[in-house]
C-alpha cells in the first residue's frame, strides 16, 4: 500500500460523515489517525462552507452532507460532492429530473 491517500483529511471526514451521520469527532480522528482537534476544525470548515449541516440530537451531533456543492479544486470544480460519493459507492444514486 502507498504511504499517501487519494483523499485529503477534509475529503475523508466528509466520506465518514456521509456513511455515518452520527459519528463523533473522536471516532473520526481514531479512524483517520489524527487527533480530535483537527477533526473539529475540519468539520467547522465544512459546515461554514455549506458542505455539511449540523444538528444536535441529544448530546451528539448529526451531520447531513450537501451533495450539490462542487468539490473544491481546479480539476474537480465541475464534480458535485454527491457524484464523488456515488463513485465511491457510499450513497444511493439520486434521480435527476
Amino acid at each position: 500500500m502507498p504511504s499517501w491517500n487519494f483523499l485529503s483529511n477534509h475529503g475523508a471526514v466528509l466520506v465518514l460523515v456521509a456513511t455515518e451521520p452520527s459519528i463523533s469527532a473522536n471516532e473520526i480522528g481514531n479512524r483517520l489517525g489524527i487527533t480530535e482537534r483537527p477533526v473539529r476544525r475540519i468539520i467547522s470548515e465544512l459546515v461554514d462552507e455549506g458542505y455539511l449541516y449540523r444538528a444536535r440530537e441529544g448530546r451528539r451531533n448529526r451531520y447531513t452532507v450537501n451533495r450539490n456543492l462542487p468539490i473544491p479544486g481546479p480539476v474537480t470544480r465541475d464534480i458535485a460532492v454527491g457524484d464523488l460519493l456515488r463513485i465511491l459507492r457510499l450513497v444511493e444514486p439520486t434521480l435527476r429530473s
